[in-house]
């Protein structure tokens, strides 16, 4: 994903190609249309981001337990000093049937693409046409420095991700592609050439009075008519696993760390309250902006299981 600080969060976009008579770029708050229609609702899919995978057994155990728990897709991140992602997915999906596997998300800059689409076709198939392809421009210079790559402008890396998708497209058009990120020029390239749209929930800091909605607001301009077409996914950072019903918010402070606890637990990557208060909340991202696919962490497994009970 691109970083809030990062050049690309900034950069403007040549065309937003909109369907509401924005040809350039709109500017925020100016479009007309409601950022989601209701007759548009989608079924709900859920996600499980997996980060421990230091051991065969473990991966099979929580791909296993996320199947029975009635998650839809088990993904693993792509992060120099993590595990390798392809390896990771190919056995989470071995010991598993129904589950779906997908990168949340590659590093594009990491990838050429005639090979990445090499590796995209071998898992499609060894995994009976079960994966989800994510993708995110890059946003760390040091990992670009560790793996001996020059670390591109963010407009280079924006363009990359773009060109990488387009073949993607073409060579593997079977296979679901997830663009995540918040920056403009990013979320064009996702609502032009994606099928799902990684949401981060907007940036506070940009004064806007609902960030999720001016991001979906931008996306939907961009993508024209094919917004009909396209799954709106958010990732969720903190949410309770005990009984307290308050999440530990100390992975969202590290995203947003001049927010206070009460900004915090506003965001829409925050979940908090009982089973029931979360499945309402979700049901109003669903309602309210179109949000149809959530991602939560696998230390969320066993109390977001029950919000999937709840919702379905």
């Amino acid at each position: 994903m691109v970083s809030k600080n990062d050049p690309a969060r900034r950069e403007i976009s040549q065309r937003a190609g909109s369907g509401d008579g924005c040809r350039e770029e709109c500017p925020r708050g100016s479009r007309s249309k409601p950022a989601y229609d209701q007759m548009m609702a989608k079924n709900f899919r859920f996600g499980l981001g997996l980060h421990d995978a230091r051991s065969r057994s473990r991966v099979e155990e929580v791909a296993r337990r996320a199947e029975s728990l009635g998650f839809d897709v088990l993904h693993v991140p792509d992060h120099l000093g993590a595990p390798a992602p392809f390896p990771v997915l190919m056995t989470a999906a071995a010991a598993t049937t129904t589950l779906r596997v997908g990168t949340f998300v590659l590093n594009a800059g990491f990838y050429r693409p005639a090979l990445l689409a090499r590796d995209v076709a071998a898992m499609q198939d060894l995994t009976d046409g079960r994966f989800e392809l994510g993708l995110g421009a890059g946003y760390v210079r040091e990992e670009f420095e560790a793996a001996e790559l020059p670390y591109p402008t963010a407009g280079q890396r924006v363009e990359h991700l773009r060109h990488v998708t387009a073949y993607m497209r073409e060579h593997v058009p079977e296979v679901p592609i997830m663009i995540a990120g918040n920056g403009d020029r990013l979320l064009t390239v996702a609502a032009r050439h994606a099928h799902i749209i990684g949401l981060t929930g907007g940036d506070p800091a940009d004064g806007v009075d609902d960030p999720l909605a001016e991001r979906i607001a931008f996306v939907r301009a961009a993508a024209g008519d094919r917004f009909v077409e396209l799954e709106l996914n958010i990732a969720i950072t903190a949410m309770p696993t005990d009984g307290s019903r308050m999440p530990d918010l100390s992975i969202t402070r590290r995203f947003l760390p001049t927010l206070t606890d009460e900004q915090l637990l506003a965001t829409p990557g925050v979940l908090s309250g009982s089973p029931r208060d979360i499945a309402e909340r979700i049901r109003g991202y669903r309602d309210t902006y179109g949000v149809s696919y959530v991602i939560v962490q696998a230390p969320h497994a066993e109390a977001f299981g029950k919000v999937i009970e709840e919702l379905r």
